[in-house]
């Protein structure tokens, strides 16, 4: 790692932010985990609201999950109801860790990386469900396997591009977020129409 890594001006700090709350939606305990890592191997100087991240304890923890969620997520239907027990703390998660990024000197710029990080959270995490639950319906488990390992290079790339280019990381993230909220309303139409010819199927009581 470069001395560049060993701080974070102002533009760092606010596309660290964004990442955390974004990536949080794909892989939360890879983004706690990584984000702990680096801050213990002092190769990144973790703002105050972060730096629990690098305790030991939080760091065995948040590298367990992940290990379990590693398998997990590959692992086809198993995947979508691993999404659906997280999704209850992936948001909220995403919120904390922005607002940890941003808000020790000020309670509004707290709120606002929260708000600012839930949402991006809930953003993809809706696209990751939305295209899992798509890609559950492929008879074979490549497709899925394929899909998380994007996801984990996704949620280590936001991390890396936010600390050492974060104008481009910005202008990245804008396309994504929009990228994802087409591919979700595409998908939850593709869905709901599927839903409606299997219950079409169903035979109905006389």
């Amino acid at each position: 790692m470069s001395d560049a890594l060993q701080s974070l001006g102002t533009p760092e700090l606010l596309a660290l932010a964004a990442a955390l709350g974004w990536a949080s939606g794909l892989r939360l305990y890879l983004v706690v985990f990584v984000t702990g890592l680096l801050g213990w191997m002092n190769w990144l100087e973790l703002p105050p609201g972060l730096q629990v991240l690098e305790h030991p304890a939080l760091l065995g923890a948040s590298g367990f999950m992940l290990f379990v969620e590693f398998f997990a997520d590959k692992i086809p239907y198993v995947d979508s109801v691993w999404d659906l027990v997280n999704s209850v703390i992936r948001i909220p998660a995403g919120a904390a860790l922005a607002a940890g990024a941003l808000g020790t000197d000020s309670a509004t710029m707290a709120l606002v990386a929260a708000l600012m990080g839930g949402t991006l959270a809930a953003t993809s995490q809706a696209a990751k469900t939305s295209t899992r639950a798509a890609v559950n319906a492929s008879p074979e488990p490549f497709s899925n396997v394929g899909a998380s390992l994007l996801e984990d290079g996704l949620a280590v790339g936001a991390i890396w591009l936010a600390t050492q280019h974060p104008l481009v990381f910005a202008v990245l993230l804008v396309f994504m977020v929009l990228l994802m909220w087409v591919v979700t309303w595409m998908l939850f139409k593709f869905l709901r129409a599927a839903w409606r010819r299997v219950f079409a199927l169903v035979p109905k009581e006389s």
